[in-house]
């Protein structure tokens, strides 16, 4: 945890412009939204509309995320000491640079949090299991223990944006409107692994069968319609939207098919159950490869999630959109 930056940083060095090579075009169009049959803040399915935009392939990777930090020097939120006065109440040992990793467990555990989530000194996204790791090995993975703040900032520096929840999912979908999955009905088709999630029971025993204990390269497994790698599985991805626990249809107007509908506004997206200070949440897309049947069967396009903006995670990434004309 830290203090949430009121501005992104203004960069003396942008990018060069977008290499559309590494994005793909999605047209827009009207498509059922959320989902009726399975976690209640996805609900109630509807009808929405989003306009033509570009979408990165895949997540961004530690070799993009590298490359923005050496060109700009930007300093990630898990790498900021929090301010005390941001935070009353904290325990000391809560207030240093670190992030939140993935323990697993060694045998069966109930299901609290804490039993798998370890805030770690240290871990960032150059060090993604703790101190002691690095990015050897990794360099073609998605970049994790991403704030919100992170994406937003790296965005801007590309010359692009996040997603809406809307433009996210319509992506996700790959044009197959109303299916569970971003690759049709069935989540192993023909016994094939479509997307980078967890066999086993979650959280002590992962099998590994789809080859993959913790994060994969981007492009290991199939694209979907739209030709676009991970939108399932793998991390979960930012966007730029508010949490609100279901989805709004523009004030209750069935009637009528709601444009890039954009959520709660920034006080509503507050957790009413949180102690302390209120940490506004923005919606997370697509699951990780910590999801699994038995525990969180959110590796779906209609599946979202509440982050608060000043967590980043071991299985937190993201990916930018571009809205312009093909």
């Amino acid at each position: 945890m830290s203090d949430v930056p009121a501005l992104l940083p203004v960069f003396s060095q942008k990018a060069e412009s977008a290499d559309l090579t590494k994005m793909a075009w999605v047209s827009g169009g009207t498509f059922w939204m959320g989902s009726d049959r399975h976690y209640p803040e996805e609900a109630p399915e509807h009808e929405a509309w989003v306009g033509g935009f570009w979408i990165d392939r895949s997540p961004v990777t530690n070799r993009d995320f590298a490359e923005f930090v050496q060109k700009t020097g930007y300093v990630t939120f898990a790498e900021i000491p929090p301010n005390p006065e941001s935070y009353p109440g904290a325990l000391p040992e809560m207030l240093y640079a670190g992030s939140s990793v993935f323990i697993k467990p060694r045998q069966r555990v109930d299901t609290n949090l804490h039993n798998w989530w370890q805030f770690l000194r240290g871990a960032d996204w150059r060090h993604p299991q703790g101190p002691a790791s690095s990015l050897e090995g990794l360099e073609t993975h998605p970049v994790v223990h991403i704030a919100y703040c992170d994406a937003e900032a790296y965005a801007k520096w590309t010359g692009k944006d996040l997603a809406t929840e809307a433009e996210w999912e319509f992506a996700a979908r790959g044009g197959l409107d109303r299916a569970p999955y971003a690759w049709g009905e069935e989540l192993h088709p023909d016994g094939s692994y479509m997307a980078n999630t967890w066999q086993g029971e979650f959280p002590w025993q992962n099998l590994s069968a789809d080859g993959y204990e913790s994060t994969s390269p981007v492009g290991a497994f199939p694209p979907n319609g739209y030709g676009l790698h991970d939108m399932i599985g793998n991390v979960w991805e930012w966007t730029s939207d508010w949490y609100q626990p279901k989805h709004d249809t523009i004030r209750g107007k069935t009637c009528c098919v709601p444009h890039n509908p954009r959520g709660a506004a920034e006080e509503a997206s507050y957790d009413p159950s949180e102690a302390g200070p209120k940490i506004p949440r923005k919606v997370l897309k697509g699951g990780s490869h910590l999801c699994a049947p038995n525990y969180c069967q959110r590796y779906r396009p209609a599946a979202r999630f509440p982050q608060p903006v000043d967590t980043s995670t071991s299985h937190i990434g993201f990916r930018c959109v571009l809205r312009a004309a093909r």
